[in-house]
């Protein structure tokens, strides 16, 4: 296993890239008006040189098509790019599994597998009552489990079960794949198993086939450190949380449908503020949620990809949360894209590019919503609700197309005192 020391450097190498990405609250309109932006500045300064300190993880980094990578860390003129080609290696990226040397397991009802050494192996079998543990102590232990047509059904532990290991893959063949768990999860000593696959290491989802995940009182995929999704189909029906990790979710592609009686997407660290982070750069997001879609303690980050948000409470939800491309569709009962300050006071909204459609529910909601300032510098913007901008800080309209209630408004007017109206804020409401 990796000490804790090393594998804290490696998340906070990921955790710096996204952090740098918080300049972009001073880049696209820098020129037109002043952005509220030393906060970010701070913020990009530090991540700069994290990364510049830090060498990347291990199973070799490939550029990934991000369009971070084109953002101004200073403002228009004097740029150098944002760096997010650490994010994603090679072998999360690749589509299928080397199985030159690959291990075939077929797997039979009420006997547990253990995979203690790294290697790839290739499972097969409709089972019930069958943990697949991952127990790979070697530092530097990489395991690839193959789904060729599984499915497994436990009453009351996870299907996978990831112990130790450097980083674990779960990559599915052509095939159809399902996992259920049908009851209340029995701990393993001192952990809280709570989901159908649980890991304690990082883990990348990705293959060309599909998987079903049920979960009827608990958590569809959690992990400790980071979880990746870079290809695949996906179906997650959750009681708790569909997708939870403590330091990053990053999504490059895939398709992915939830339907959640609590938070579909949730990354959140209790030990360090600078990890509990959501990147998307690509894939389509299908999601019905009972409360948040998308909410991160830190950082939500939308670089490309379709999110189809069609129930939520809150529908992006984070410290700070930053759009650069993609299509957004989304609908919540409270509020839309709500910034509020969670490890710390500089709450931001900053969308730069993209297509985003809000649309509220009545009463009191707020389409955006910041504790702090929101900065629209480009993206086109379709809002319907009673109140369109909702901050404590500043509200600034530097570019692109924006559309509250059919018109088109030019300005953002900021109303603390209640009201709201078509490019208008209510104020009686905080901290959401």
């Amino acid at each position: 296993m990796k000490t804790k020391k090393q594998k804290t450097k490696k998340l906070k190498n990921i955790s710096a890239v996204t952090l740098a990405a918080l300049l972009t609250l001073s880049i696209a309109g820098c020129s037109k008006a002043a952005v509220s932006s030393g906060a970010a500045v701070a913020a990009t300064q530090t991540a700069s040189q994290a990364v510049s300190s830090n060498t990347s993880s291990a199973d070799s980094a490939t550029t990934s098509t991000s369009s971070t990578s084109e953002a101004s860390t200073t403002s228009a003129a004097d740029a150098s790019t944002t760096d997010t080609t650490q994010l994603f290696s090679d072998r999360d990226l690749e589509q299928s599994a080397d199985l030159t040397a690959a291990t075939q397991m077929k797997l039979v009802s009420n006997q547990d597998v253990t995979l203690s050494e790294e290697g790839v192996y290739v499972l097969s079998g409709d089972v019930e009552n069958v943990t697949v543990t991952v127990d790979a102590a070697a530092e530097d232990a990489k395991v690839q489990i193959v789904l060729d047509g599984v499915s497994i059904t436990n009453d009351d532990s996870p299907a996978i079960y990831v112990k130790a290991a450097d980083k674990v893959f779960v990559t599915s063949t052509d095939s159809e794949n399902q996992m259920e768990v049908t009851g209340s999860y029995v701990a393993d000593g001192e952990t809280n198993l709570d989901a159908v696959i649980f890991s304690k290491a990082d883990i990348t989802l990705n293959g060309p086939g599909t998987l079903a995940i049920v979960s009827t009182q608990g958590n569809g995929i959690s992990s400790k450190d980071d979880l990746k999704i870079t290809g695949g189909v996906y179906t997650i029906k959750s009681a708790a949380d569909a997708m939870e990790a403590n330091d990053s979710i990053l999504i490059n592609d895939g398709t992915v449908t939830i339907d959640t009686d609590k938070d579909a997407l949730h990354s959140e660290n209790a030990d360090d503020a600078a990890l509990g982070n959501i990147y998307i750069e690509g894939g389509t997001l299908n999601i019905n949620a009972a409360d948040d879609a998308i909410t991160a303690n830190n950082l939500v980050q939308i670089d490309g990809g379709t999110i189809n948000i069609e129930t939520s409470v809150e529908g992006i939800e984070a410290n700070n949360i930053i759009v650069n491309d993609g299509q957004i569709t989304l609908y919540a009962s409270d509020d839309g894209i709500n910034a509020t300050p969670k490890i710390n006071e500089d709450a931001s909204i900053v969308v730069n590019g993209g297509t985003i459609k809000v649309s509220m529910g009545s009463g009191d909601t707020d389409a955006f919503d910041a504790n702090g300032d929101i900065a629209i510098n480009g993206g086109t913007i379709n809002v319907e609700a009673t109140s369109a901008f909702d901050a404590d800080g500043t509200a600034q309209l530097n570019g692109g197309d924006v559309t509250v209630n059919g018109e088109k408004i030019t300005e953002i007017t900021v109303s603390r005192m209640g009201g709201g109206g078509q490019g208008g804020a209510g104020g009686g409401k905080r901290g959401h």
